[in-house]
C-alpha cells in the first residue's frame, strides 16, 4: 500500500525506517507528545522528497453499529510549519473515507498541543470534548487532558 499526497508518500514501515523514527519520536518537541513506541509495526512512513520525515497511524473500529477509524501522527520538527501534517493526515482521511468507508474519523491530540489542532482543524476535524486526565505523560508521570477530535466523511476538505 502507498498512498500519495502532493508533497508527502505515505507507505509501510519499512527494515531501515526504525531507526530514523525512533530519533524523530525522541526530539524534544516529540517527544513532548509521544512516548517512544516498542516498535513501529503497523505504522505508515511519511515520506517526503525521499526522506522519513514521520510516521503516521489509523486503528479501525469495525463493529457496524460503532464502525469509524481513529488517527494519529508524529513529524519532525525540522519538518513542521510545512503543511506537511496536515497533508499527511487528510491523505490518509481520505484513504479511510473513500477505500474503507467510514463515516466519520477521529484524532485525539494532548488538549495542550495547540500546533496539532491547528493541522487538524486545517482537514476538517471539529473539537468534540474533552477527555479529563486522558494520556500520562510519560517524561513528567502525570495526566493530561486529551482534545477529542472528530470528522465526518462530508466534511472532508
Amino acid at each position: 500500500m502507498e498512498l500519495r499526497g502532493d508533497k508527502v508518500v505515505l507507505r509501510p514501515v519499512a527494515g531501515g525506517d526504525g531507526a530514523v523514527l525512533g530519533r524523530i519520536v525522541r526530539e524534544p518537541e516529540v517527544a513532548a507528545w509521544w512516548s517512544p513506541p516498542d516498535d513501529f509495526e503497523g505504522m505508515l512512513a511519511v515520506v517526503f522528497e525521499g526522506e522519513v520525515i514521520g510516521a503516521i497511524q489509523f486503528e479501525e473500529e469495525t463493529d457496524p453499529e460503532f464502525r469509524h477509524a481513529g488517527i494519529d501522527i508524529f513529524l519532525t520538527a525540522r519538518h513542521r510549519g510545512k503543511g506537511l501534517g496536515t497533508e499527511a493526515v487528510r491523505t490518509l482521511a481520505r484513504w479511510l473515507v473513500h477505500e474503507h468507508g467510514h463515516h466519520r474519523l477521529t484524532i485525539d491530540p494532548a488538549a495542550a498541543n495547540t500546533a496539532a489542532i491547528r493541522s487538524y482543524r486545517k482537514v476538517g476535524f471539529k473539537p468534540v470534548g474533552i477527555m479529563r486526565a486522558y494520556g500520562r505523560d510519560h517524561q513528567k508521570g502525570t495526566w493530561q487532558d486529551g482534545l477529542l477530535m472528530d470528522l465526518l466523511a462530508e466534511e472532508l476538505t
